[in-house]
């Protein structure tokens, strides 16, 4: 379709106005379908083959199906009703035309068919179609970067998410095949215990080093590596003095217990000589069982966290707009960046107290904080001070996000915000992070959002308004 031509379809069941209208539209360039009547119209223009219309011409008095019904029918249907609709009327229909209009007409046509206003009726009809049609593709264009923005963010947070969860993965793993072979060595010198038919004064004092073990493998002995390194060789110079073998196994466990010669020589009093190997064994297995268990249940406990942190941050399996906490977003947002953060950034949090919830969409305010906060970490090159802010300030929840990076110059900062601007390297960055992030602070939540930079200093505040209610907020596009 040109400014000019388009595809029209004229309903009329009146052959000799049919034939005019055709004749007239093919002369000014037009390419012209023909139908007799109302739900003949309606088959044409739901039928593939006819490839869509980019005006109606509808005349309003037909038999069976009127231009009401067609019109309202259109209206109706999501597939037809942006297609322009100009009424054909006769002089004593401008009522019923009027209706019409209300109804979503665009325009009307009086039968005598001046070619001038015809023309000009057409043109404008085709011109409000295109705009629509570039606004419609606009505007999915822009719903497809989102999406791929968010797509290229949820990458980039898998990766991390996928580094964060390796190391307590790789502990439990580790922890699980150690634990066995604990276990076993355990057991052994169990039975070997139990075949020396100890008194019961004896298996109270094994009862009593096994609750100390426990306790220790809680709270570690804290001793630097040339210490400890002495330790061990103490230890395994009294058990070796004494016969027990694989000294050195056992000789980690006992230093991290807090055992030195004295408690060592202790322990052995209450045993016979010959018991004193496997009450070693055992005691320094059950330590090693204990540590273990810890270690699992630490390590299980970091990744429950950050899938907890994971499903908050998504907002997985909750309503689009609720009630959102600002704080836990943002530390939700500090968990899932948490692989870029550790290695060099210092995060300082000055949270208001009492801060209230406001009603949000959660996962977009989380992209937001996302988006800043990475190119904050991307600013300092890895190493820095951010800080996060919140305060109320009458009917706004105000958020500010600082770091200490290099600034942005004065000249780019009334930019940051277009679309496809970006002050990174190519292959770096869309440009379009922080432009979907004013979006979602302005249009979908009714917010402001603002930069204040200098050297060695970049403050972005958002402000969201509290009593903002899901109804005001913009239906989200899919």
């Amino acid at each position: 379709m040109t400014n000019q031509h388009g595809h029209i379809l004229v309903v009329d069941d009146n052959r000799m106005n049919r034939i005019k209208l055709s004749a007239g539209l093919e002369q000014q360039g037009h390419s012209v379908a023909l139908a007799e009547h109302g739900k003949q119209a309606l088959e044409m223009m739901r039928a593939p083959r006819y490839a869509g219309f980019d005006v109606v011409l509808l005349d309003i008095m037909m038999p069976e199906m009127d231009g009401y019904q067609v019109l309202e029918q259109m209206k109706n249907d999501s597939a037809l009703r942006d297609i322009p609709v100009i009424m054909i009327s006769a002089v004593d229909e401008i009522s019923s035309v009027v209706r019409c209009i209300e109804m979503g007409a665009e325009d009307y046509l009086p039968k005598s068919f001046d070619p001038v206003l015809l023309r000009a009726r057409l043109h404008a009809s085709l011109q409000k179609k295109k705009l629509r049609d570039l606004e419609r593709a606009y505007l999915q264009q822009e719903v497809m970067l989102r999406q791929s923005e968010k797509l290229a963010t949820l990458g980039k947070l898998s990766a991390g998410m996928a580094h964060e969860l390796n190391n307590p993965i790789a502990a439990v793993q580790r922890g699980a095949g150690h634990l066995r072979a604990a276990i076993t060595q355990a057991q052994q010198a169990l039975l070997k215990l139990g075949e020396s038919n100890l008194t019961k004064a004896q298996i109270d004092t094994l009862l009593a080093y096994d609750q100390l073990a426990q306790k220790r493998a809680a709270e570690p002995t804290d001793l630097d590596a040339i210490m400890r390194c002495e330790c061990e060789d103490q230890m395994k110079m009294w058990m070796e003095a004494r016969g027990i073998e694989n000294a050195w196994e056992f000789a980690p466990a006992l230093v991290s217990l807090g055992y030195n010669e004295n408690s060592l020589a202790a322990l052995a009093e209450n045993f016979t000589a010959a018991q004193v190997p496997a009450v070693i064994a055992w005691l320094s297995n059950t330590y090693l069982i204990h540590s273990l268990l810890e270690e699992l249940g630490h390590g299980s406990g970091r990744m429950a966290e950050i899938i907890k942190a994971l499903k908050a941050y998504t907002y997985m399996d909750q309503a689009p707009v609720q009630s959102v906490d600002v704080h836990e977003g943002l530390d939700n947002t500090l968990v899932m960046l948490r692989n870029k953060l550790k290695v060099g950034i210092d995060v300082h949090r000055q949270y208001a107290e009492n801060l209230p919830r406001i009603q949000a969409y959660g996962s977009e305010l989380n992209q937001v904080w996302t988006n800043i906060i990475d190119n904050a970490v991307d600013a300092m090159q890895g190493r820095g001070e951010l800080t996060l802010r919140t305060r109320q300030e009458e009917q706004w929840v105000v958020v500010e996000i600082e770091d200490n990076g290099p600034g942005i110059p004065e000249a780019v900062q009334a930019k940051i915000f277009d679309p496809f601007f970006t002050t990174k390297a190519p292959g770096k960055g869309t440009g379009l992070g922080l432009n979907i992030s004013h979006n979602i602070i302005v249009q979908k939540h009714k917010g402001k959002i603002a930069v204040r930079s200098q050297p060695g200093k970049t403050c972005f505040e958002i402000r969201l308004p509290m009593n903002v209610s899901p109804t005001e907020m913009e239906i989200p596009q899919k």
